[in-house]
């Protein structure tokens, strides 16, 4: 079972348990977030407590995916004015002593438990992203993608195959390729008059590479079914694949490397751990705590596979 932790990232909530939740987080986050007083403004007071430069940098990343279409002014105005919310509310909560509830303490420990997590893989993703680690990765995938068979193609997609005899026929007759894929393809690159680019076998259904990769550059195909439909395709160039530059391609091998990481220090502590699950046989509940390491080709050096 591959181990993945979920976002932990909220919405604009403002439930009162939720609310006094976060608020305790934000001042576990905080504590750990040291400035000087020139730096971190005050930005407002709520019943004379201070709402800091410093708080608002923090709200914004956890309320990340519901601020990602504001712009910086609105996106300020609107953590501020959450911030001040969450004072209020959260002070009213200290008031009713929400946190003696026991729903709110398990939530607190749930969420302590889980920034300490966060953190600590964060930190051990951090250590292992070294410039020698991403090399490495980066020169092991690059082996095995240099020197493969890319193809540049374009091809014209249609529903049936009296279709494609006919415009095989107009393309026998001298017919502009990428004209006739613009008027007639169905596929979504018909405007780019079929233009697939470059690809490699794998990166097509079977039916289509199989042609593709045998057609000389300039020639053209006989009607190919698929299942997406009838294909022309046209073979542009041929060529040996190289690897992206290191710097095109160094955030995408950041990730995996720290994603590998993580899962391997939680698997070395899960061995060392003594887990017992009581809902499912012994033999049952040991394979499914193994944590799968991303493979390589996670590093998405290639892109993704085409019709």
């Amino acid at each position: 079972m591959t181990t993945s932790f979920p976002e932990t990232k909220t919405g604009l909530r403002f439930g009162v348990t939720s609310l006094a939740v976060t608020a305790c987080l934000a001042a576990v986050l905080a504590a750990g977030l040291p400035a000087r007083a020139q730096d971190n403004p005050v930005l407002a007071k709520v019943n004379g407590v201070e709402i800091r430069q410093s708080d608002v940098a923090l709200a914004e990343e956890e309320l990340g995916p519901s601020l990602a279409q504001m712009d910086p002014a609105t996106k300020k105005d609107n953590v501020l004015a959450f911030l001040i919310d969450l004072k209020i509310v959260a002070k009213a909560a200290e008031d009713k002593k929400i946190e003696n509830s026991e729903d709110f303490k398990k939530r607190l420990a749930f969420t302590r438990s889980r920034l300490l997590m966060d953190s600590l893989l964060a930190s051990e993703g951090k250590a292992a992203t070294t410039d020698e680690a991403m090399k490495k990765v980066y020169e092991e995938a690059a082996k095995q993608i240099t020197g493969e068979t890319e193809v540049h193609a374009r091809h014209i997609l249609v529903e049936t195959e009296d279709e494609a005899k006919a415009i095989a026929e107009e393309l026998k007759k001298g017919g502009d390729f990428a004209e006739l894929a613009k008027k007639k393809s169905k596929d979504p690159g018909a405007s780019d008059g079929g233009d697939l680019g470059f690809f490699t076998k794998e990166q097509m259904v079977p039916e289509f590479s199989a042609v593709a990769f045998t057609l000389e550059p300039g020639k053209i195909s006989d009607p190919v079914k698929s299942q997406f439909g009838w294909h022309i395709i046209k073979v542009e160039e041929k060529r040996a694949r190289k690897a992206p530059d290191f710097d095109q391609v160094r955030a995408q091998i950041e990730t995996y490397v720290t994603r590998k990481a993580q899962a391997e220090y939680v698997a070395k502590l899960r061995e060392a751990a003594k887990v017992e699950r009581m809902d499912k046989p012994a033999e049952a509940a040991k394979n499914d705590t193994k944590t799968d390491a991303p493979k390589p080709a996670d590093s998405k050096m290639a892109p993704p596979a085409k019709k």
